[in-house]
């Protein structure tokens, strides 16, 4: 640990490959994903709007997701000391505080190019930014909170690209019932989120983050994710069918019984399974979110 903080003046910058690391690219798919499917929610032609949308989507994944990442290392390597001693912060290779000097570029950038989208797209980024931040700093910190964390990242991840991907579009506020299912899904994301603590039960113990595997169990914390996950959806597919959005709701329900049928082998060794849930069960659960993006969009 030593090696990661010698005095900033002695620290010569990362190499490009490192800072890369650092923000951790493959997180930015789920932000991406969701500005994509607000972007289709909002039912206008992108004809047009390419340059907009590059933009949204630099600013949900890279920007916005990545800076996040860099809070997060920067905050928590004593963690991943024990945990991913590899990392580029705990190993070395981001040395000093350049850790931190990325994430305040990372955060100033991203505020920038939501200003030139317009200032609901920057109240959103402002909204995504702050809690990255008190995600992971003190005096905060909602990732020691089993149950304010990953609501944060679900809103942040889910939520807030999608409410970024309609409001590029539209330049105004999304519709109400836009509004309505993006924070369902943003809800059930509080399951996903709760799946990736289990990589991390060991150093959570230790440093005394309180994430819902270590309180609740293991076994209890994988049924709550379930039910998590599988209630949002159920309430999607009754609005959805209640706003004649028929063909949507119905693929909605076939992803979630899809999900069913995958989560007893989850629950039976969640530790092991949750890598593999992530994979199948998750993924259906993020195409649920473009079916109901396309029925809101007037798509089918």
């Amino acid at each position: 640990m030593e090696r990661s903080a010698p005095l900033p003046g002695t620290s010569p910058p990362p190499a490009a490959r490192d800072v890369l690391a650092l923000l951790k690219p493959i997180t930015w798919f789920p932000p991406m994903w969701a500005f994509a499917v607000g972007v289709v929610s909002s039912g206008v032609a992108v004809d047009g709007r390419w340059l907009l949308v590059a933009c949204g989507v630099l600013l949900a994944g890279p920007l916005v997701c990545g800076t996040s990442q860099a809070v997060n290392d920067w905050f928590d390597r004593h963690v991943d000391a024990i945990n991913e001693p590899n990392r580029p912060i705990p190993s070395g290779r981001v040395a000093g505080r350049w850790g931190l000097y990325i994430a305040i570029i990372g955060t100033a950038l991203s505020l920038l190019v939501a200003l030139a989208l317009g200032p609901l797209v920057l109240g959103a980024a402002t909204i995504g930014l702050a809690l990255a931040w008190a995600y992971s700093a003190p005096p905060f910190r909602l990732k020691s909170s089993g149950w304010w964390g990953p609501a944060t990242v679900g809103l942040t991840y889910e939520g807030l690209s999608w409410f970024t991907g309609a409001t590029v579009m539209l330049g105004a506020m999304p519709s109400a019932s836009v509004l309505i299912v993006l924070l369902l899904y943003s809800a059930g994301a509080h399951g996903i989120m709760t799946l990736n603590d289990f990589k991390a039960v060991e150093g959570d113990r230790v440093t005394g983050l309180r994430s819902l595997p270590v309180t609740l169990g293991v076994r209890n914390a994988s049924l709550l994710a379930c039910a998590t996950m599988a209630g949002a959806q159920a309430v999607i597919i009754a609005m959805l069918m209640m706003w004649g959005h028929w063909l949507s709701a119905g693929i909605v329900a076939c992803l979630l019984i899809g999900q069913f049928a995958l989560m007893p082998r989850l629950v039976r060794d969640p530790a092991k399974h949750a890598p593999w849930y992530g994979a199948t069960g998750v993924t259906l659960y993020v195409l649920g979110m473009l079916a109901a993006g396309l029925g809101l969009g007037g798509y089918v």
